[in-house]
């Protein structure tokens, strides 16, 4: 097996020290862009007469044949081999012999790290990019099918205005589109070649990055060598979007728990997302959206484990780096299998219309609209407001609705209280009434639906 520093050190490496050292178990995942790259870095190296066209082919066809076993699980990986580049590289000499020590020219594992990690977090990102305008899809349809559905608007998880469900469901869509933008924010400035940067300061050969730039898909070429090897705000700024894309997914999650409860009521998740008790026969439990909100604590640490990493490692590369990759490919796979799990109970879960209309007449629902139609009689806001706020006092002490003060009562509340001064206070005239433009009104939830649906044929 080749030692591929094997000139500068008398001994081996310690077992235990090796296991240690070794990154293998994780970058392994990174063998398919890792050989884009060299066949990239090869191809190159032919164009700029560095090795000739016959000893790149040589290496791009054992590559390939390399790929393809790791593909069919044909290659045993150790730690002796540390990572994938080792890995690969050292099967590549083992395949070919000499001509395959010359693949590493011009480049270091730094440059090579760090264009595996963007080449795979590009394809990983495309794949999240999909998965949000899935559930983002599932959202619309959903909202369109509820749009006319009434159902109660919370702050404080009190009661305040009706709305509808459609209105709710699109309010999470606009959450999701964000995270959607601030996924493609992150895939901009990550579309910058490192290939080529060297360990830190670039290399003497006669290498053309603009070349390997074109060849791999990139925009640009990183400005900089030594803060190609060692950037990893990319990594960061991923993290971070994750972090507030699970948030919402947490916080969706924590209201499909809510909803579910026998308190509320107002939804049916079909039984193929929900699990019963080992004990207790009647249980019907909200566990995907448990486990959502459960695993919103793996990604938030995560981020402060990343960020905890790099705040002390001065320029350029540093072992610590190499902690990058537990982070990310758990962030990419808790947040990946979340969003689509999430839009499958989504789709499959309905709202029960009748269940939530019997929560209507709690919270005194309509007092806003009351004092929102006397502003528009004439009367200053602040006096509206208190007048309302006296009608509610009074409906609690004689534990009526809103609906239900006679027109003898009003002088008692306010002496400048009138029949007139009282709108239509059913649920539905008060959604219908708020048209303004981001409404609840059925025709503004229309309009919502209609900018999403653009939005993602864009």
């Amino acid at each position: 097996m080749v030692n591929l520093w094997s000139g500068r050190f008398e001994k081996g490496m310690d077992k235990l020290m090796e296991e240690f050292n070794a990154s293998i178990d994780l970058d392994k995942r990174y063998y398919d862009v890792d050989i884009d790259g060299s066949i990239a870095h090869i191809t190159m190296l032919a164009e700029q007469s560095i090795v000739t066209k016959a000893e790149a082919d040589l290496i791009i066809s054992a590559l390939e044949n390399i790929r393809k076993q790791i593909a069919e699980n044909k290659v045993e990986f150790s730690t002796r081999l540390e990572d994938i580049h080792m890995t690969i590289e050292t099967l590549l000499i083992e395949e070919i012999g000499e001509v395959g020590k010359k693949l590493h020219t011009g480049r270091s594992r730094n440059d090579q790290v760090a264009l595996d990690t963007r080449l795979f977090m590009r394809q990983e990102l495309n794949g999240i990019k999909n998965d949000i305008k899935t559930l983002l899809e599932v959202l619309l349809t959903k909202s369109d099918e509820y749009k006319a559905v009434i159902m109660i608007g919370f702050t404080h998880l009190q009661h305040a205005q009706p709305v509808t469900v459609g209105f709710h469901l699109m309010a999470y869509f606009q959450m999701f589109k964000r995270d959607l933008e601030r996924i493609e924010d992150c895939l901009k400035r990550m579309d910058y070649n490192p290939l080529g940067s060297g360990a830190l300061a670039g290399t003497t050969i006669n290498i053309n990055r603009q070349r390997t730039t074109e060849l791999l898909g990139f925009t640009n070429i990183s400005e900089n060598a030594m803060d190609s090897v060692s950037d990893k705000d990319f990594v960061l700024e991923f993290l971070s979007d994750s972090a507030i894309c699970i948030m919402h997914l947490s916080r969706f999650a924590e209201e499909f728990i809510i909803w579910n409860s026998q308190e509320f009521n107002y939804i049916d998740i079909d039984d193929a997302f929900c699990t019963g008790s080992s004990i207790m026969p009647q249980k019907k439990n909200p566990d995907i959206a448990e486990l959502i909100r459960g695993k919103t604590g793996r990604i938030y640490g995560n981020l402060i484990s990343m960020l905890t990493v790099m705040k002390g490692t001065p320029l350029a590369y540093n072992k610590d780096f190499q902690e990058d990759k537990a982070a990310l490919f758990d962030t990419i796979d808790t947040l990946r299998i979340s969003l689509k799990i999430f839009a499958k109970m989504l789709e499959n879960t309905n709202f029960k219309p009748e269940e939530i209309r019997n929560h209507l007449g709690k919270g005194f629902l309509a007092a806003t609209d009351i004092a929102e139609n006397m502003v528009k009689l004439g009367m200053p806001f602040r006096e509206a407001h208190e007048i309302v706020g006296k009608m509610v006092k009074f409906c609690e002490v004689n534990k009526i609705g809103l609906d239900e003060i006679k027109d003898e009562n009003l002088n008692d509340i306010s002496p400048v209280l009138t029949k007139n001064m009282i709108p239509d206070l059913s649920a539905r005239a008060c959604v219908d009434r708020r048209d303004s433009y981001g409404g609840t009104a059925v025709r503004e939830v229309e309009r919502q639906i209609k900018s999403g649906r653009d939005y993602l044929s864009r």
